[in-house]
């Protein structure tokens, strides 16, 4: 019998979401220097972090019918928004040196690189 929550489908967002940070990165770093090479991995490594904390709030309870299921996922997404929101504001109020388009590109980048995960196959 398999286990009712696969953790494949999250490995493989979060190493698309980490190549594609790493690949951003490293163009931020040629055109912007370090301060455009490291805005970049912090807006990759806010969606990573938060997916990560999106799938073990997930597993956390146990999903025996729909209603739980739909709560679970709420819930895993809330925790995911409130997680993405903090991050944020915590980077934009403390790193003086930001570069915005960097930092903006990797996350976007990596946000549209957690749903690799709806066409992962176990």
């Amino acid at each position: 019998m398999s286990p009712p929550f696969s953790l494949r489908p999250l490995r493989t967002a979060l190493v698309w979401q980490a190549v594609a940070t790493l690949v951003i990165a490293a163009v931020a770093g040629v055109y912007a220097g370090p301060n455009g090479a490291l805005s970049a991995l912090l807006g990759g490594v806010i969606n990573l972090s938060a997916g990560v904390v999106h799938a073990f709030v997930a597993r956390l309870s146990p999903s025996r019918t729909p209603g739980a299921t739909v709560m679970s996922a709420v819930r895993a997404e809330a925790v995911k928004i409130i997680m993405i929101l903090g991050q944020l504001w915590l980077v934009l109020a403390t790193y003086r040196g930001l570069v915005l388009p960097a930092l903006f590109a990797a996350f976007i980048v990596t946000a549209l690189m957690f749903r690799v995960a709806l066409f992962a196959r176990d």
